[in-house]
């Protein structure tokens, strides 16, 4: 692996990347992500925290708030848009009963069409009680809303933001249902659906999913409810994250992204890699790859996490992801965007030693979180380890150069 390897790490990117225009999360962080990747058609913006220019975390949430999407703000004019440029946020929370002050200060930067959204709840962030990510497109006049029919909502998002080649599904539960969980699972895929077919599309058009669930929701119910929407061994990518709590009590929630032309999608499988149905490893939107979370799972025989630390998890992570790009025929230094999920924010610096040896020049956009309380590290009797990080990542088809 390591003579393979080295190939792929001398390359660097050649589209840019700017350094923060304002301060990143990065405590532990060995060299900060670029507070955004500008990869063409598409600007993809590292987590904004609250923090200010001279480092400082504010003391009450309200203004937390405003500083992390000033600061996201300030990014997103450093790459030379306007916030009107953005079609998707995701916000972190830890602490969900914020959730009424942090949309009415949301709304405030959104003067006109806001964009598709998520919320989570989540157990810890890496600097304050908030952050913010978000993408952008570079051309905003062929950017449109996409509402279901009956759609009423007085919240500051877009049900669905459509561009020239993609659609944003904003998270989206389904509304009100029974404490069934099934029912909550089909509800909420009810709910992507009618975003996609009030954009001409259909589900087949999905290449990324992110099921945000409780602990209230089976994974086997949410499983086998999901697959029957999608075409064995041609689902979407997919990133299935258990958070702490979701906005007005919900249990399970929908978002993604959807390709417009068809025939630009393509599922991609390595092949140590059984067909699965309910996630492709990765999904071509054109010359987008969009890969599902990955963790430092070893398959095949006797398959499972043998990795008893976060750093040693993370190389078979890699490994995996690898194994996803070189099968697209892509590699590292064309990662623009990650998102990287750990079983313990005091990990961080473990993970950052081995993650930047995967990026020796350009490190893509990055968010960093930890989504629930740490769990039991334990191995059970054949020696597997509980996953203790997972990373999804977004990469784009454009050149790369040998370093010299």
């Amino acid at each position: 692996m390591k003579t393979l390897l080295i190939g792929w790490l001398l390359c660097s990117a050649a589209w840019s990347q700017a350094q923060a225009s304002s301060p990143q999360e990065s405590a532990g962080i060995h060299r900060a992500a670029p507070s955004f990747v500008d990869a063409g058609d598409y600007i993809y913006i590292s987590a904004q925290g609250p923090r200010s220019a001279d480092g400082a975390v504010p003391a009450t949430f309200s203004a937390q708030a405003q500083q992390a999407f000033t600061n996201l703000k300030s990014v997103v004019q450093s790459a030379g848009l306007t916030m009107d440029n953005l079609v998707y946020t995701t916000v972190y929370l830890t602490d969900m009963t914020q959730y009424g002050e942090m949309n009415r200060i949301y709304a405030g930067y959104f003067a006109g069409v806001p964009p598709a959204r998520a919320v989570l709840g989540i157990a810890g962030l890496p600097g304050g009680s908030i952050q913010v990510v978000a993408t952008a497109v570079r051309n905003v006049s062929d950017k449109k809303v996409v509402s279901p029919p009956g759609y009423k909502s007085s919240e500051p998002f877009s049900p669905g933001i459509l561009t020239h080649d993609r659609l944003f599904v904003s998270a989206v539960t389904g509304g009100p249902v029974s404490n069934d969980p099934a029912a909550q699972v089909d509800a909420a895929l009810d709910s992507v659906k009618a975003i996609t077919e009030a954009a001409g599309l259909d589900l087949s058009h999905m290449v990324f999913v992110n099921p945000y669930l409780t602990s209230r929701i089976p994974s086997r119910v949410m499983n086998q409810h999901y697959a029957q929407r999608f075409e064995f061994g041609n689902t979407p990518a997919r990133a299935t994250i258990e958070v702490s709590s979701l906005p007005n009590g919900a249990q399970i929630e929908y978002t993604g992204v959807a390709v417009v032309d068809l025939k630009t999608r393509r599922a991609v499988r390595p092949k140590n890699m059984p067909p699965s149905p309910t996630a492709s490893p990765c999904v071509f939107a054109g010359d987008t790859l969009y890969c599902s979370a990955k963790s430092g799972f070893i398959p095949g025989p006797n398959e499972g996490v043998f990795g008893s630390t976060t750093g040693l998890q993370l190389r078979q992570t890699m490994r995996n992801q690898l194994d996803n790009l070189e099968e697209a025929e892509m590699n590292f230094c064309q990662v623009v965007s990650t998102t990287v999920y750990l079983d313990n924010l005091g990990d961080t610096g473990e993970f950052d030693e081995v993650y930047g040896k995967f990026f020796p020049d350009a490190l893509p956009a990055r968010t960093t979180l930890q989504q629930i309380a740490p769990g039991d590290r334990s191995p059970d009797k054949e020696l597997r380890y509980p996953d203790l990080e997972q990373m999804s990542l977004i990469a784009v088809r454009k050149d790369c150069h040998a370093r010299q």
